[in-house]
């Protein structure tokens, strides 16, 4: 699978880019179809509570995936949006064997 890892007005250091690609390599596990994540690490405007925002695109059969999380801390957002892109997966992969 290709991983390309994206952050936005601030430099991600390899502890969190290292974090992000392995929580994404989980989901390979759930299915082998994925082909292509692109993954949007980015600071919003608000400098108070949760203003970390992870966006994850996923190029699997049947159209692509996509989940934007936003929390206090990038582990946290990348979490959740990893457990949603599990439930979308699943939910396509039932899809395209017709149940």
């Amino acid at each position: 699978m290709n991983i390309q890892i994206h952050s936005l007005r601030f430099d991600a250091d390899k502890k969190l880019i290292d974090f992000v690609t392995q929580k994404i390599n989980k989901l390979s596990l759930i299915s082998d179809d994925i082909v292509n994540a692109e993954v949007f690490l980015r600071l919003d405007h608000d400098e108070e509570r949760e203003n970390k925002i992870t966006e994850i695109k996923v190029e699997y059969p049947g159209g692509p995936l996509f989940a934007r999380k936003q929390s206090k801390t990038f582990e946290e957002a990348t979490d959740l949006v990893v457990a949603a892109l599990k439930r979308q997966i699943v939910k396509q992969k039932d899809k395209l064997r017709g149940e």
